[in-house]
């Protein structure tokens, strides 16, 4: 077994790794330039040499403004929304062993949309507050689900199972909220709790900015004891005996960076599960490939955000509608194929 772990670390390790880093790059090229693309198009249209040459500090007043504080926080918002729920998500699939778990389905979104909805609906605060109830309803779901599904070590889909009974709470307790909220208000968070990028300004791209610039460094570093955690907790803590940490920074990491998103743009459906699927089909499941999960989820928002504003113009969709049209059959897909192959939590 040593002298195949041996050569799995020769060439066939540099091989994944070249293959993941060649996919990272084409992901978040594709993202960027989705998001430029993005950046030309609306009412008022702009070749893309005006739209570079405004980002630049070269464009009219008229263009400075479209561009830079209207439709470019929109793109940011975008990019790192979707990034913060690629890595999330990426991280709660290896953490679980499970390719069913994500942040929407095992509850930590309905867990952020509700204290969200609570400080829209119930305090009409301001955004900073909305980020705060985002994150303690985020922190206070995984608390419950983490406590709940632990019997002596994870399983996958017990966690599933849990979450998913968390999350129709949650969500029951948002509809609720709902029902009773003043129609002006309720309408906000109703649009909001689809997921919707419109009318995002600089304000909403910092807290999930910040969330990356913090947590996905301390992610990136724990990368190999979340490869030994893949491999189950008996075998694990034999390998390293600070395993236990490690599993509870990183899962801190990925609920913070679900709630930071959540709050910034609603809860985007489906991007955290099928975001890391994508990456996993790429490599062979060998490597977390957690930079390619982010920019296939920057990717993943920016075009269904990109399709939701285009496809039935002059209406706008939200860009949550477009996701779940999208994430749902992969869903199901998932669900079939654990299925024939009698996968076990």
């Amino acid at each position: 077994m040593t002298a195949t772990l041996v050569l799995r670390r020769g060439p066939v390790s540099a091989r994944i790794g070249v293959r993941g880093l060649v996919l990272a790059i084409a992901t978040w090229t594709g993202a960027v330039a989705v998001g430029l693309a993005a950046i030309t198009i609306g009412e008022y249209p702009l070749p893309l040499p005006t739209v570079l040459d405004t980002l630049a500090g070269n464009g009219s007043l008229i263009t400075y403004d479209i561009v830079v504080s209207h439709r470019l926080p929109r793109a940011l918002t975008g990019v790192l929304v979707g990034a913060a729920f690629g890595v999330a998500g990426g991280v709660l699939q290896r953490l679980a062993r499970n390719p069913l778990v994500s942040p929407d389905v095992i509850g930590i979104n309905a867990g952020a949309s509700a204290g969200a909805v609570v400080m829209i609906i119930g305090f009409g605060a301001s955004a900073a507050w909305v980020t705060g109830g985002a994150l303690a309803g985020a922190v206070l779901a995984a608390l419950t689900v983490y406590a709940v599904a632990w019997r002596n070590g994870f399983s996958g889909y017990r966690l599933v199972l849990v979450g998913i009974g968390v999350a129709a709470m949650l969500g029951s307790a948002a509809t609720f909220l709902l029902s009773r909220a003043e129609i002006n208000a309720a309408y906000a968070a109703a649009v909001w709790l689809v997921g919707s990028l419109s009318g995002r300004s600089w304000p909403d791209v910092v807290p999930v900015a910040a969330g990356l610039c913090l947590l996905l460094p301390v992610v990136l570093a724990l990368v190999r004891r979340l490869q030994v955690l893949e491999l189950g907790d008996d075998l694990a803590r034999s390998l390293s005996p600070r395993v236990g940490r490690a599993r509870v920074t990183l899962l801190a990491c990925a609920v913070g960076l679900s709630a930071l998103a959540t709050a910034s743009a609603g809860p985007v459906g489906f991007v955290a599960l099928v975001a890391p699927q994508i990456v996993r089909r790429v490599l062979a499941e060998r490597s977390p490939g957690l930079v390619a999960s982010a920019g296939t989820g920057a990717f993943v928002v920016v075009a269904a955000d990109l399709l939701a504003r285009t496809a039935f113009a002059p209406r706008e969709l939200p860009v949550g509608v477009v996701t779940a049209v999208v994430g749902a059959p992969v869903l199901i897909a998932l669900l079939v194929r654990s299925n024939r192959i009698g996968a076990s939590g």
